[in-house]
């Protein structure tokens, strides 16, 4: 019974959504109640609630944080040369942006944390993915999937789980994944371009040019409803002045570059002299996050104080920049506070024990031997619909002493149990997914129609790999 109900809580939380009935964050706290009181155990709901919120609060903080640390480096310019960078190479192209928003993604996905990559990618193309008109969705599926692949990274956490949990070497089990893994990247490089070109269908190819004087004209022609008559003439004049520019003006072309660069360049914010200083702390930081050490919500707590501390010395300055970034730190903290209620009702009644022995007795006998692509497979569904912790501590083990009665060593097991990683980014137990909607102004449930195919099939391309290179 708490098997049947687990699956239709997950079910009922997804179709909700996903078909906007509920926002995500009335979701993860009504269903799970509900589902509570179904099971029996409503006397407990307040006990499952502050066990999800005590095992969800280091995140929440390490997310609050990190939200103001990186969201005050992008004010102050870190990445702005990156940006600039990305955005030559994209320019006014749908589908080199889609391709520059996978690029971007696995770049920044080396520190491991995906709320960071997300945030940086996202303040990076949201402007260019708006001034086109270009779809949202494709730029959260296709960051999401970059960042999944990436998520593999033994400082990434499955790997070092499923290290944990084997009591395995983590370079033991990621090193001879790399060639299946990059295999997997690739695909979404190529799955990216596949649905840039249909953007690019879509809207046609613009250059920069056409956009800004496109914008302008738009621009022109509120101020004429505002203004009258008179700013209509204007509006012509500035509208003849901008085509001509652009077509032979290199001042002009060179302002309307600037225009475009997503970042505003010449933004009140800039710490130009402090480069070094926020790029040496931003380094510093990261490299004590891999080496653990200290816990990753202290690390970041302490960097947010220091750079804010450094770069905004004025306290009103320091209000500010909180300000300008509490819309999203109350988002992402709210969301994952409310996931804290699922995922604890989940544990607490015992649903996620009951779902896993369900699908560990399920499998034939006959499939012992294939164990490994038994586990890449199930690593689909289950990262999806329950926490990493839950799958690698819960899970796995029981998957591994079943193929190790037919031969199949741990490590087979092990890498097999990454495959999954690409679909658990989009998954709504995952906090950093909420940085990327949120920050992107996508429904969720829009992002998870979208994506969930896509992902799905770069987990079958890595599975597929493995097995063609003899490492799964």
């Amino acid at each position: 019974m708490l098997t049947i109900l687990g699956f239709a809580m997950i079910a009922t939380f997804l179709v909700l959504i996903m078909m906007k009935k509920m926002s995500p964050i009335a979701a993860l706290v009504l269903i799970p109640a509900l589902f509570c009181v179904f099971v029996g155990k409503g006397a407990n709901l307040g006990d499952y609630v502050l066990d999800g919120v005590t095992d969800l609060a280091p995140t929440a903080a390490m997310l609050m944080f990190a939200i103001v640390y990186f969201g005050v480096m992008i004010d102050v310019g870190l990445f702005d040369p990156v940006v600039r960078g990305i955005l030559k190479f994209c320019k006014a192209d749908p589908m080199r942006i889609v391709v520059g928003t996978a690029v971007l993604a696995a770049i920044v996905s080396l520190d491991g944390d995906g709320s960071t990559t997300f945030m940086i990618t996202v303040s990076a193309m949201y402007p260019l993915y708006k001034r086109l008109k270009m779809s949202l969705v494709v730029m959260t599926g296709v960051a999401a999937m970059a960042n999944g692949v990436m998520n593999t990274l033994p400082w990434g956490g499955p790997t070092a789980r499923a290290a944990t949990a084997l009591k395995l070497d983590a370079s033991d089990i990621f090193v001879p994944m790399i060639p299946a893994l990059l295999v997997g990247l690739l695909f979404v490089f190529v799955l990216s371009y596949v649905l840039g070109v249909r953007e690019r269908r879509r809207l046609g190819v613009l250059t920069l040019d056409e956009v800004l004087v496109e914008e302008k004209v738009e621009e022109k022609e509120t101020e004429t409803v505002l203004v009258g008559a008179g700013g209509s003439g204007d509006g012509k004049v500035s509208m003849r002045k901008g085509v001509a520019g652009g077509a032979g003006s290199g001042t002009d072309a060179d302002e309307q570059d600037d225009d475009f660069q997503g970042l505003d360049p010449h933004r009140a914010t800039l710490r130009p002299k402090l480069y070094w200083f926020n790029a040496l702390l931003t380094v510093g930081l990261l490299t004590a996050m891999i080496m653990e050490v200290l816990p990753i919500p202290v690390l970041f707590l302490l960097g947010a104080a220091l750079v804010l501390t450094v770069n905004f010395p004025h306290i009103p300055d320091q209000k500010a920049r909180i300000a300008a970034h509490a819309e999203n730190v109350l988002n992402v903290s709210g969301m994952v506070f409310a996931a804290a209620v699922f995922t604890g009702v989940l544990q607490g009644t015992g649903m996620v024990d009951n779902m896993a022995k369900w699908m560990v007795d399920v499998i034939p006998g006959s499939m012992g031997p294939h164990m490994a692509l038994v586990t890449g497979i199930l690593s689909l569904p289950l990262t999806y619909f329950m926490s990493n912790d839950g799958f690698y501590f819960g899970v796995l083990p029981v998957l591994a002493e079943a193929g190790a009665a037919h031969g199949v060593s741990p490590l087979e097991m092990a890498r097999a149990s990454l495959v999954g990683q690409p679909l658990h980014m989009s998954s709504p137990l995952v906090p950093a997914v909420y940085v990327l909607v949120g920050m992107a102004k996508v429904e969720f449930g829009d992002h998870t129609k979208f994506v969930v195919k896509w992902a799905a099939l770069t987990c079958l391309v890595i599975l597929g790999a493995g097995m063609l290179f003899g490492i799964i």
